[in-house]
């Protein structure tokens, strides 16, 4: 009897450390399943910081990199002393307000390996860019007054700019158009500026080669004969400048940058002051959706070589590949420098059904579907005021 109570006593000792290590082996289960959740958990909250972070991040530099005011015309003056670091010069153009921050100035210099920055005293502004800042840091241009003022309006052309250039270098006008239409100046100019200046400017149909890509705008020069060459590479600057602010909607819509110049300066030159730009590049997009022509007088006369206040039936039969009565979409290239407006027009035309448009003695520009309309529109006021 005793015996069976010693084998009992046995049986109900194993099945009670069975039951204890089956305890044990639950609780390291459950307590495996919190770390794992907590670990998951971490991870997670530690993937969305570091992205929250990355994308802040990427946000604070990308804002940091723009000038501190686009619009502003302040004049400050900036004291580069002898011996400064990089770190000392973010610093001093930060303090003025030059730049929006010192660090990024600093990783930016490192970044595209810029040195050679000279002391002074500076004369800068708030709309000054990163790589503006850092040429005129390396160049010196140190409390310089600007020397010559070269002012292109929107719409001239290139035989116009060369004789505005002409007139404030004293060169002649002759020299000057023959030297932007020099082939082996057009190949350097390429090589400097391969994303603006393509191929598409050496077509053989085109008149002249850089016609609409110096951008309508006021230079200022330090010295009192700065070259052609000088000149026009602050033109294209400022081209590449300012059409690179629609690079994500040119390419969208698949327009290359030398037919948004081309279709801008058709815009610019069928506009006026109180027309809306946006619904002659309908016309323009609505004519060509259809096989239309574009008839746009401003080409003829371009094809012509002549600037006259009225196009007459003869000159519609001008043989040219610019002449949009005989030819339809786009000529081989711009007719014009165009503004900024323009080739926002010529990126984002307003939704009409529009075919025809006609500019009033008045300066008004008349929109209309067919052409009985036009043709009406064109009695009215145009024909009866004769």
């Amino acid at each position: 009897m005793s015996q069976k109570k010693e084998t009992k006593g046995k049986n109900l000792e194993k099945a009670e450390k069975k039951q204890f290590i089956y305890e044990k082996l639950k609780e390291q289960q459950s307590e495996a399943k919190v770390i794992r959740r907590v670990v998951f958990m971490a991870a997670v909250v530690f993937i969305l910081l570091a992205a929250a972070v990355a994308g802040g991040g990427y946000y604070y530099i990308n804002q940091a990199l723009k000038p501190v005011d686009e619009n502003s015309k302040k004049q400050i003056v900036v004291k580069i002393p002898i011996g400064s670091s990089v770190s000392g010069i973010g610093q001093i153009l930060e303090e003025n307000g030059v730049i929006r921050d010192s660090r990024v100035f600093k990783y930016y210099v490192k970044f595209k390996n810029e040195s050679g920055f000279m002391a002074g005293d500076y004369k800068m502004n708030p709309s000054m860019t990163l790589p503006e800042v850092i040429t005129s840091l390396k160049t010196g241009k140190v409390m310089q007054e600007v020397a010559v003022r070269i002012t292109i309006p929107e719409g001239k052309q290139l035989t116009q700019i060369a004789a505005i250039i002409a007139e404030k270098t004293n060169q002649e006008t002759g020299e000057v158009f023959e030297k932007l239409n020099d082939k082996n100046f057009l190949k350097s100019l390429m090589a400097k500026y391969p994303d603006l200046l393509t191929e598409d400017i050496l077509n053989k149909q085109i008149k002249y080669p850089l016609e609409g890509y110096l951008f309508p705008a006021t230079y200022p020069f330090y010295t009192e004969d700065p070259t052609v060459e000088e000149i026009v590479a602050a033109m294209l600057d400022q081209t590449r400048k300012v059409v690179g602010q629609y690079k994500g909607q040119s390419e969208s819509k698949d327009m290359s940058i030398h037919k948004l110049l081309t279709m801008a300066s058709l815009i610019e030159e069928e506009a006026t002051e109180k027309v809306d730009r946006d619904k002659i590049a309908s016309v323009f997009y609505n004519r060509m959706d259809i096989g239309m022509p574009l008839q746009t007088d401003p080409t003829v006369l371009y094809a012509l070589g002549e600037h006259k206040d009225r196009v007459y039936y003869k000159d519609l039969e001008v043989d040219s590949p610019y002449n949009t009565y005989k030819n339809t979409g786009l000529p081989p290239g711009p007719i014009a420098n165009a503004g900024k407006m323009s080739i926002e027009a010529a990126l984002a035309p307003a939704n009409t059904e529009s075919l025809y448009f006609l500019a009033t003695p008045d300066g008004d520009v008349l929109f209309s579907k067919t052409l009985e309309e036009h043709n009406r529109l064109k009695e009215e006021h145009i024909t009866s005021n004769n």
